[in-house]
């Protein structure tokens, strides 16, 4: 088989296995109400299989960007999809509540595997089929925008044919699959590091990822409110092991995470600022509208469901021409053409507070999905040129958390303006916050400077 199939056919399974994550974060929503009935749970209660899924989501993904960097992003990848299909496999059969969230934490720890080492692989990927680097980022990028949007449609046709059960039995074929395409096709991982594995345990700056993780797991409990009596006690730890991590992080070499240089690198740190605020604009749409059509305007979870279908479809029409254009006009173009199309779609959502007719939320809907495909592949890209080869894997890791930070705080915005009741006044209060953030989108946009690295 020539080279060109064999990278289609690569990137295929890298992009099944990169949409599972955000696609098991999205179709749970639906399954919430029946999980309380099978368990007898209360509703603050049942949303731990939710948290759980984003926390360890959040907390591991650059922990599996630096080790696809250290140990091979194929190898690691293959490993990440034989956690899902061994856990998804026992999960429904657990026998109380705590084991099935248990069970999602690590099936996120195995699907976090998949963006970090997919953008590691990118590299060989284009030199295998002699193409630019934007064409397989840009449909592995596809399959991980568009996956979260059509997970409540997929989560509900399963919940409604099969049970809960079927949401995890659906990841064992699919992960199965991602092995064999990515072990078959794939190209071989590159000499990375070797050495007996005392060595490599202790240059693995262990007490620097645990710092790491623990800050990000309090600070993202006490956003969530998950304890809410103990919430600034778990913002003040999530702070003091962020001061800890830092000052290990500066000491120790070689660093989990290299602060210095990340300090150095102006373009990737906008990149990441202007990802995570861009998030939360998204999120607020992707949370906040259903719950205003449902409540406010009577629609059931069914029609609300195909109402927010064309985000997903315009996501992946649009992410092709995308690349086109990057390839063409360059990253900072594109980028800010995207920026202008959000804020053009966050205020035209203004329009909810006049009416909710079904082809007016249709035509919302898609011309949302718009810059969503636009600015995520043009974010994804400028990732991929402001970092070394050797750490893309860590700092694709950072760039999906900062997916997770936005979509975090735009839940805890949520629901302080719906807090005084889901209606079209607090709407409007809410679209002028996106219009906001927006606008802090674009100038972090305009001050991005792109600089192409090996």
């Amino acid at each position: 088989m020539s080279n060109s199939p064999r990278t289609g056919i690569a990137v295929a399974g890298l992009s099944l296995g990169t949409a599972l994550n955000p696609l098991n974060s999205s179709m749970i929503a639906v399954a919430l109400v029946v999980l309380r009935a099978d368990f007898g749970l209360d509703v603050a209660t049942v949303t731990w299989v939710i948290t759980a899924f984003y926390l360890t989501s959040a907390a591991g993904q650059p922990l599996m960007g630096r080790l696809a960097d250290r140990f091979g992003p194929r190898r690691l990848f293959m490993l990440g999809m034989a956690l899902v299909a061994v856990t998804c496999a026992l999960a429904p059969f657990a026998p109380n509540f705590a084991l099935l969230c248990v069970a999602r934490a690590f099936m996120a720890l195995g699907t976090a595997t998949a963006f970090p080492s997919a953008v590691v692989m990118v590299a060989a990927l284009a030199r295998q089929a002699n193409v630019k680097s934007t064409r397989p980022l840009g449909r592995i990028q596809m399959a991980n925008t568009s996956a979260a949007a059509v997970g409540p449609v997929v989560g509900g046709l399963l919940v409604s044919l099969v049970g809960w059960q079927a949401l995890f039995l659906i990841n064992v074929p699919l992960s199965l699959a991602a092995i064999l395409l990515v072990r078959r096709f794939a190209p071989a991982d590159e000499g990375r590091e070797r050495g007996r594995a005392s060595e490599l345990l202790r240059d693995s700056d262990i007490p620097g990822i645990l710092a790491f993780l623990g800050a990000m797991v309090l600070v993202m409990m006490a956003l969530l409110n998950v304890l809410p009596a103990y919430r600034w006690w778990l913002l003040g730890g999530g702070m003091l092991l962020a001061v800890l991590f830092v000052w290990r992080e500066l000491r120790f070499k070689p660093p989990f995470l290299d602060l210095r240089l990340l300090g150095r690198n102006r373009p990737l740190l906008l990149v990441y600022l202007g990802f995570a605020v861009f998030s939360g604009v998204y999120y607020f749409a992707f949370f906040g509208l259903p719950q205003l059509l449902q409540e406010a305007g009577g629609y059931d979870p069914g029609i609300v469901g195909l109402l927010m279908l064309p985000l997903a479809a315009m996501s992946v029409v649009v992410t092709p021409l995308a690349v086109r254009a990057i390839d063409r006009f360059g990253v900072k173009r594109v980028l800010i053409a995207g920026v202008v199309l959000l804020i053009v779609a966050s205020g035209a959502m203004w329009l909810l507070t006049a009416s909710f007719a079904i082809p007016l939320v249709f035509g919302l809907t898609a011309l949302l999905g718009v810059p969503y495909g636009v600015v995520g592949i043009a974010s994804s890209q400028g990732m991929y040129l402001s970092t070394r080869m050797e750490e893309r894997g860590v700092a694709a890791g950072i760039y999906q958390t900062c997916r997770y930070l936005g979509a975090i705080t735009a839940t805890v915005l949520i629901g302080i303006f719906y807090g005084t009741g889901v209606n079209q006044e607090n709407w409007g209060l809410m679209v002028f916050v996106m219009l906001g953030l927006g606008a802090v989108v674009f100038v972090v946009s305009l001050l991005w400077r792109e600089q192409r690295k090996a």
